[in-house]
């Protein structure tokens, strides 16, 4: 339980900030642009440390790593409230996420070794929550955090649970003595590319939009050290035989179709929860707040949904849940592509609705069917990659998605340009109506190419939605094309 809601407070605090960067970009004297890197910084020192905490688990002893990392997640957020600077910010944000990335896997590690596996299915359970229902509040956390309080109380936040997290770990797993005999064999060169490779990947990735991709040469560069640094961290774990992360178990067929499933799930998740706000603020004007009350529709509801899921797999396949999961999930923002003028918060609740039925049945279940397989000395290696391919799918459909709004709503303003011509009869009327009221053609062409940049807009966030349902949609025909489960996985009987 201590080590879930570590996993829970770590994937909140990557959300949380989100609806508060212009609040703490204004008290730090600091740009849009500049202050992407808050989250950035976090979001890079994260998923360098997650393939990283299986190996200290091994080294530390999972109660000496949870506990120095749960101090240090606490003492980075109390800096992170007391920022001077940018500077400042961005380095204590690192910290936090260098040190929260540790305790996602943590939590997922303790599932697969600590429960028997007659239970394991209410530890994904649990899991899930951490997963989906952390993202989901976040926003609305912040933004109310931020109205009536102040940024810095998102980051105090974390003090009482965080408290109670390491009063848990220290009751709750046995002391074990440190193997520093292991810092013989460690592989360091594994170590060391992985971490360049992920940590540039991740930059590319976060900041290629913003800096238009190719035309960057940092761009540029942090993709091909990216690249190179990966394909040595893959050849270098093919050719040891005791490798950093045991790459073999993307071969056993379960464990590599869901991996193939939690890049979807990651692009559903994280570009859902970037699309909707995005579209919101800027089509319909919401503010953080506004904002918050539309995506709490998807989280709340899974709060009481996720205890069920494990009752179901009793009678119903994992294997079938999961694929109803992603099949909810993806018709919700096929739903959600449907965008027009008039269609804002309150018709999206129906559709958040579905998001949280959806969300439940895939987060419990696509854990267990991945590791359903797994030996317990891969349960580390395991836990790793499960958790960095969500991850990097969500930093990948992110960065597509930024893209492809970009892209698309130029497409479609250059479409609509050529029908707004003064011998079209509704151009002419609309153009007439439009000089009557604000009295000047010039002003009337400036308010007829704003409307028309709008519908170009809200037209390309329709494909956006449509990107993120095709992607769950590849992720359900991976997950019917597993194995059914052993007997006893799901505490019922077997299918």
């Amino acid at each position: 339980m201590s080590a879930m809601l570590g996993a829970f407070m770590a994937v909140l605090d990557i959300q949380i900030t989100n609806s508060s960067l212009k609040d703490i970009q204004g008290a730090l004297s600091a740009t849009l642009e500049e202050g992407s890197w808050i989250s950035t910084s976090y979001l890079v020192a994260e998923i360098i440390m997650i393939p990283l905490t299986a190996w200290l688990v091994q080294l530390l002893s999972a109660r000496r790593l949870a506990l120095w990392v749960s101090l240090g997640f606490l003492a980075s957020s109390l800096l992170c409230s007391m920022a001077w600077s940018l500077e400042s910010m961005i380095v204590f944000r690192a910290m936090q996420g260098f040190t929260g990335g540790a305790l996602i896997p943590l939590a997922f590690t303790l599932t697969l070794i600590k429960l028997p596996e007659h239970h394991r299915a209410k530890g994904m359970a649990l899991f899930a929550i951490t997963a989906t229902f952390a993202p989901s509040i976040g926003p609305t956390l912040g933004g109310w955090l931020t109205e009536n309080w102040g940024w810095e109380y998102i980051f105090y936040i974390n003090i009482p649970p965080g408290l109670l997290m390491i009063a848990g770990l220290l009751y709750g797993l046995e002391k074990k003595a440190p193997h520093w005999e292991l810092l013989k064999t460690t592989d360091y060169a594994g170590i060391v590319t992985l971490g360049v490779g992920l940590g540039c990947l991740q930059v590319f990735l976060e900041e290629g939009h913003r800096k238009d991709w190719l035309e960057s040469q940092l761009i540029v560069g942090l993709g091909s050290i990216a690249l190179v640094s990966l394909m040595l961290f893959v050849i270098l774990q093919l050719s040891k035989p005791n490798p950093l992360i045991n790459l073999g178990v993307l071969r056993e067929r379960n464990f590599g179709l869901s991996s193939i499933s939690s890049v979807g799930l990651g692009i559903g998740l994280y570009g859902s929860i970037y699309v909707l706000p995005l579209y919101l603020a800027q089509i319909q004007g919401y503010n953080a707040l506004q904002i918050g009350e539309v995506i709490m529709w998807m989280g709340i509801p899974q709060l009481f949904l996720i205890p069920l899921v494990p009752k179901l797999m009793k009678v119903i396949s994992p294997k079938l849940l999961c694929a109803a999961g992603f099949g909810l999930f993806g018709f919700a923002s096929f739903a959600s592509g449907v965008l027009n003028l008039d269609f804002a918060g309150e018709q999206f609740n129906h559709i958040q609705i579905i998001r949280a039925l959806g969300q439940p049945l895939v987060m419990v279940t696509v854990s267990l069917i991945a590791t359903a397989y797994i030996l317990p000395q891969d349960a580390g290696s395991a836990s790793s990659l499960f958790n960095i391919l969500r991850n990097l799918g969500g930093a990948i459909g992110i960065a597509l998605l930024a893209t492809l709004l970009d892209s698309r709503a130029k497409v479609y303003f250059d479409y609509l340009r050529e029908s707004l011509v003064p011998s079209n009869p509704q151009v002419a009327e609309r153009l007439a109506l439009l000089t009557e009221r604000l009295g000047s053609e010039q002003a009337a062409l400036g308010k007829l190419s704003e409307i028309a940049h709008q519908q170009a807009a809200i037209m390309a966030y329709n494909d956006a939605f449509h990107f993120i349902g095709i992607a769950l949609g590849v992720s359900m025909l991976a997950v019917l094309l597993t194995r059914p489960l052993p007997p006893g996985t799901t505490g019922g009987a077997a299918h």
